[in-house]
Formats: structure tokens, C-alpha cells, sequence
């Protein structure tokens, strides 16, 4: 789809480009048809419970301290034009609002005030929720709302982002549309990105921070980019304009030093911070632009974080997925014709909102996040939180306060006002617990009590937390041998087993064709009705006989490289994909010659005699010319089966290699037919 530059715009979470209005509301659309909304239908005006709304600002208290002076400002400059301010959390739900006296009746009457839920699947197409979605600034007005009851409405809304890129809240101004204009979206996004920044100051307030523009007089605006490293020169992270400045993402800058981006060494860079009144600084970019600085570096001992702790053994916050795609995160999306899959959907529909733990296997990168997001989106816990934790990425020394959360003072380097942690954070919501195979003994008996009592008690306190979170767990790792060996306990297992679903690995599937048309039009934001970038046959036939030891991680990696290089082509050719799978598949290629080779020779019968073998016929003398050899293991596979009266896994054993070689090949066999 055709993009244009926003002014002002820079790049994170999605944010850099923002699509044309039509686009938008396009898309938008599509979703909120995609939910089952009906436009004509009467507006959902239901609101978070007094105890459930206050959990839910507590939550976001970080959010809430800073946002609120920002909205006051934002309330006067916008005083007489009836509209009213809003801040919502990352799921659309407003925490606090401020407006006009005569705007405020109508606006009870479509839930415009706090503890009612804006998102698309509750609201369809409106600002805050359209903006979450997008992860960028949009401006909804009149017809362009999906229900006719928000018609009346102008609304302007910019998500407020933490200083990792992760969507925190929004920022919204909706008022009566015949009050449209064009410049309230250019204010609120200047207020959000306000908001980021006092939020930026606050969490790296012990680090060192540089601040940076091309231009001096831009210092100390909203347009000056902001950097944070460790005293050791370690990148930490950086504002909207400092990704724009260095041509960087956060994730790419996360390799990065001080040195590596501004060619000045950080011991030069302190001894600068030192001076008593010190200069500005003349610094230089990777891309060779020249910058003015000021560098500030006053540790108070101990950091407020709310939102990601500082350090190397940091666990990062659950990354928000972009739901560029109608019905990304549904169960209805994710059912693509594989029986196997359609199953596993069939399955966990049915004990939608019942109260069922869920517990889904599977290999790494085969979606099992995608799978809690959708029974989470999909269930009555929709409007609230979803917290993932992956229990391998967290070290074992901190994953007790993680989880848990923990007093001020707990443990030495706790933050100043504590943490209520993962648990809590997913109270009235869902808590995933990815890889729960990695988590250590001591915690599990920790969080069998928590599931058991509904309650939690943080790390240095006596106090219990009551909480209610629906637990959906995923791991790669069997658990069942794992029980057998002591490494994990039965008692929480047979806690968390209420439901178990086994994801299919990518090479047992067969939709591999839809899945790769919808990863692609994922990865470029297109609507369903647009084609993207066809697959030459080729291209399918060797994906279609590959492994995918890394699933639709690595598909969807292949994908967005090969779309890429494929930019004004016909189609994604060979030629387009990545140097690294095709070696892989030439070392899948040297595994077929095997498979031949070994045919070559007679069968041998199966060892534990559960069928009788049939004596393998003898191989067809070889051509003059070289067969495909695609043929070759096709051919080499069909009489192995003959032989074994179709025993896979005495097939398998006879050419000395695994079953999942035999089924691939045979799938590989059956597209060609």
C-alpha cells in the first residue's frame, strides 16, 4: 500500500511511516467487521468496576504521574472547543480524562470516561483503539468511525510509548466533529511524545544521557533525540528522534556502544560530564552528520524503573505485536486449513472463558504465542491485560521477583518503590508463561501456591495480593519426562494440564501456501483484498520440501528478506532468498542423496517384526541421463514403504534416516502431484 512521511514522525514500534487516511480507515474497518461488529449496533457502555479500574491505574502508575500535568496543558490549550482529554492504557482503556463541562454529558453516553474500553474489538474503528493498532498517531473523524453511535465524534489519539519502543498508553482528544481540526492531531502528538520523554528522563535518570540535534537552537525541544548508555559506554536506549537522527531502530542500536555511534570514547564523554559548567559537544553520526550534545550523568544511587530495569540480567518487557493484519490475533485468523491446527483451534474454542488452564506444545517457532494471544483476544479477559513471561530468557536469580514482584528494599538493587510483578500486572487478565519447562524447582512450588490460594505475596512482604489471572503455559520440552527425572513437579502439572494442544511443527502442515501469502501481506501492512509479491513455483516446491527446524520464525524471517530484495520484481525467485537457507536446503539436498544411496541397497526388515517384510524389489538400473532428484528420493521412499507394507517408521529405519524425513519427502511428492 502506497505510505507517505509524517512530519514530525520518527521510527519506532511501526511509527515511522504512517499510512494514507483511506488506508487506515480501510483497514480498520476490515477488523472491526473481522470482530463481529455490526455498524448500526448500540455501543458497548460497559465500565471497569471501581476495584478493577483502580488496579488497573495502579498498574500504569508511571504512566499516569507523568501524563497527567502533560493533559492538564493539552485541557487549557483546548479550553471552549468541547472536547476532552484522555489517557488510556496499551489495551485502550481510560484511566483519566479531563474536559469541558458541556461536552461531558454526551460524552457519558458513549463511555468516553474512565474504566470504559476503546479498543477495536469493543469499539471498532475509533482513534485510540486504531492507533494502538497501528502503533502511530491517527485522526478519526465522523463517518469514518465503524459504529454510527461515535459518529458525532472527532477524535485524535497518539500512542505513548516506553523508552524501549513498547506501547505504554494513548493520548486522545475527542470532541464534537463539527469542531474538526486538522491541527489537534499535531498537539497531541507533541503532548505524547512530552510524556515520553519526562518518562525517558525518569527511568534512566542514573545513566548517562546525551541529548542531540544537528541544530543547537533545537536542544532541550521535542525535537532534540535523547540517548541513554551504562557508565561502561553500553547502549540503553533512545527516544523517537534519537532513532530517527542515527538511522537506527531500537533493537539494530542495541549492539551498539556510545563509541561505535558517536566516535568519541566514553571516558573522554565523562570527563566532559565532570566539567562544572560544561560545553556543548561537537559529536558525529554513523552517517557522517555532525550534532551538538549535552551530556548529563548525576547517579542518585537507585533508579525508579516502570518500566524495564537497567542492566544486563534485565528481562525485556512482553513486546506489544502490531495487529496490522485484520484479525491477527484471533483464533479465527490462525485457522488455515491444516486439520491438525483446526483441530487444536476446535478444541480451545470450546473451553473459551471456562476457566481451563491451557497448556500448548510444540517446537520453538511454531506459534505458541500467537496461539495464548488469540485464546486471550477471543475470550471474556479480552479487555484485560496479557503478560507474557518467558521463563528461559529470565535468569534464575531474578525470576522470583519477576514474577512475584517484591518491596522496596528487598534485595540489593530493587528499586525504589518496589514492584508488584508479573503476576499481579496480569490480574484480570491472562499470564503466558512461555518455556515453563526452564523454570526452576523452587519457583514452581512458589507458583503452585499462588495458583491454589489466588494470591500472591511479594518478595520482603507479609502481605498476600489477591489475584485472578487465567494461565495459558507453552514449552518445547517434554514434561512429562521431565516429572519422571524430578525436574519438574507433578503437583503443578497436573495443575496446569486442564487442557493440553500440540501446535504441528511447519514441515508436518499443510498450508504452508496460505501461510506463507499471509505473512506476507503481514510483513507489508497490507489489506486482505491486496496480492502481495507472488511465490515463483520453484520458490514453493523448495519450501514445500524443506525442514523448517525454526518454523514460522524462520519462514517468516525468509519471507521478509526475500520480499525485500524482491522490490520490483514479478515475483520472489531464488535468486531472492537468503544465502544461509539455501545452504540449508543443499545440506537437505546431500541428506536426499543419502536416503538414495541407502535404498541402493536391500531393505532391511523391520527389527521388531510387527509387520512382515516384503522383499524390497530390485532398483531400476540408472538412466544415461541424470534424474531430478527430487525423483530420485521420491522413488528411492515409495518402494522403502512398499517393502514395509507402509510402515513409516520401518521405512525410516531401512534408510537410516528419521520419519520426519520420510513424511517430508512425501509431502514434497504430494504438491508435485
Amino acid at each position: 500500500m502506497h505510505r507517505t512521511a509524517t512530519p514530525g514522525a520518527h521510527p519506532s514500534a511501526g511509527a515511522a511511516l504512517a499510512l494514507t487516511t483511506a488506508g487506515v480507515v480501510a483497514q480498520a474497518h476490515a477488523r472491526s467487521q473481522s470482530f463481529g461488529l455490526q455498524p448500526h449496533e448500540q455501543a458497548d457502555l460497559h465500565l471497569l468496576d471501581r476495584q478493577t479500574l483502580a488496579w488497573t491505574v495502579a498498574r500504569n502508575e508511571a504512566l499516569c504521574a507523568h501524563a497527567r500535568p502533560v493533559m492538564e496543558t493539552l485541557a487549557q490549550q483546548l479550553r471552549g472547543t468541547q472536547s476532552m482529554v484522555m489517557l488510556t492504557d496499551a489495551q485502550g482503556v481510560i484511566l483519566h480524562a479531563e474536559g469541558d463541562d458541556a461536552f461531558l454529558d454526551r460524552a457519558g453516553r458513549v463511555a468516553l470516561q474512565p474504566g470504559a474500553g476503546w479498543s477495536e474489538r469493543s469499539k471498532g474503528t475509533n482513534a485510540i483503539g486504531t492507533a494502538l493498532a497501528l502503533g502511530d498517531a491517527v485522526q478519526i473523524n465522523g463517518r469514518q468511525h465503524y459504529l454510527e453511535a461515535n459518529q458525532f465524534l472527532t477524535c485524535s489519539c497518539a500512542p505513548i510509548l516506553d523508552p524501549q519502543g513498547q506501547i505504554l498508553g494513548a493520548l486522545d482528544v475527542s470532541g464534537d466533529r463539527r469542531g474538526h481540526s486538522a491541527h489537534t492531531l499535531a498537539l497531541v502528538r507533541m503532548s505524547a511524545a512530552m510524556v515520553e520523554n519526562h518518562l525517558f528522563g525518569k527511568v534512566y535518570e542514573d545513566a548517562v544521557r546525551l541529548r542531540f540535534h544537528a541544530r543547537a537552537e533545537f536542544l532541550g525541544t521535542l525535537m532534540e533525540g535523547l540517548a541513554a548508555f551504562t557508565p561502561q559506554g553500553r547502549f540503553l536506549a533512545a527516544n523517537r528522534s534519537a532513532q530517527f537522527q542515527l538511522g537506527l531502530s531500537g533493537p539494530a542500536l542495541a549492539a551498539h556502544t556510545f563509541t561505535s555511534l558517536f566516535g568519541l570514547s566514553m571516558g573522554a564523554l565523562l570527563e566532559h560530564a565532570r566539567r562544572s559548567v560544561p560545553t556543548l559537544l561537537a559529536l558525529q553520526l554513523p552517517a557522517g552528520v555532525s550534532v551538538h550534545a549535552q551530556v548529563e550523568f548525576a547517579p542518585r544511587g537507585g533508579v525508579t524503573l516502570p518500566v524495564c530495569p537497567d542492566g544486563p540480567a534485565a528481562a525485556p518487557p512482553p513486546r506489544a505485536r502490531p495487529a496490522a493484519t485484520p484479525g491477527l490475533s484471533s483464533l479465527r485468523y490462525l485457522d488455515t486449513g491444516d486439520a491438525q491446527l483446526a483441530q487444536v483451534i476446535e478444541r480451545v474454542t470450546r473451553l473459551l472463558g471456562r476457566g481451563v488452564p491451557t497448556m500448548i506444545l510444540g517446537e520453538t517457532g511454531t506459534g505458541k504465542e500467537l496461539l495464548a494471544r488469540a485464546i486471550h483476544n477471543d475470550g471474556p479477559r479480552a479487555r484485560g491485560p496479557f503478560v507474557a513471561v518467558n521463563c528461559a530468557s529470565i535468569p534464575e536469580s531474578l525470576i522470583e521477583a519477576e514474577l512475584f514482584g517484591y518491596e522496596e528494599g528487598a534485595f540489593t538493587g530493587a528499586r525504589r518503590k518496589g514492584s508488584v510483578g508479573k503476576i499481579v500486572q496480569a490480574h484480570g487478565g491472562t499470564l503466558f508463561l512461555d518455556e515453563i519447562g526452564d523454570m526452576p524447582l523452587a519457583m514452581q512450588a512458589r507458583l503452585l501456591r499462588v495458583l491454589q490460594e489466588r494470591s500472591v505475596a511479594p518478595l520482603g512482604s507479609t502481605r498476600q495480593i489477591e489475584v485472578d489471572v487465567n494461565v495459558v503455559c507453552a514449552t518445547h520440552r517434554n514434561l512429562r519426562a521431565m516429572m519422571a527425572d524430578g525436574q519438574f513437579r507433578d503437583d503443578l502439572y497436573y495443575r496446569l494440564n486442564g487442557l493440553v494442544v500440540r501446535l504441528p511443527a511447519l514441515r508436518e502442515r499443510t498450508d504452508l501456501a496460505v501461510i506463507v501469502q499471509r505473512l506476507l501481506r503481514a510483513q507489508h501492512d497490507s489489506p486482505a483484498a491486496d496480492s502481495p509479491i507472488p511465490v515463483a513455483p520453484e520458490v514453493m516446491a523448495l519450501f514445500a520440501a524443506h525442514a523448517w527446524p525454526g518454523n514460522l520464525r524462520q519462514l517468516s524471517n525468509v519471507l521478509r528478506t526475500a520480499a525485500l530484495l524482491a522490490e520490483g520484481a514479478d515475483a520472489i525467485t531464488c535468486a531472492h532468498l537468503p544465502e544461509d537457507f539455501l545452504e540449508e536446503c543443499e545440506a537437505l539436498a546431500q541428506q536426499g542423496r543419502v536416503v538414495a544411496q541407502a535404498f541402493s541397497q536391500p531393505a532391511v526388515p523391520p527389527a521388531d517384526g510387527a509387520r512382515a517384510a516384503v522383499p524390497a524389489p530390485a532398483p531400476a538400473p540408472a538412466p544415461a541421463s541424470v534424474r531430478p532428484l527430487g525423483d530420485v528420493a521420491a522413488h528411492a521412499l515409495q518402494q522403502a514403504l512398499d517393502a514395509h507394507a507402509g510402515n513409516v517408521s520401518a521405512a525410516a529405519r531401512a534408510l537410516g534416516v528419521s520419519r520426519n524425513t520420510v513424511y517430508r519427502y512425501l509431502r514434497a511428492q504430494s504438491c508435485r502431484s
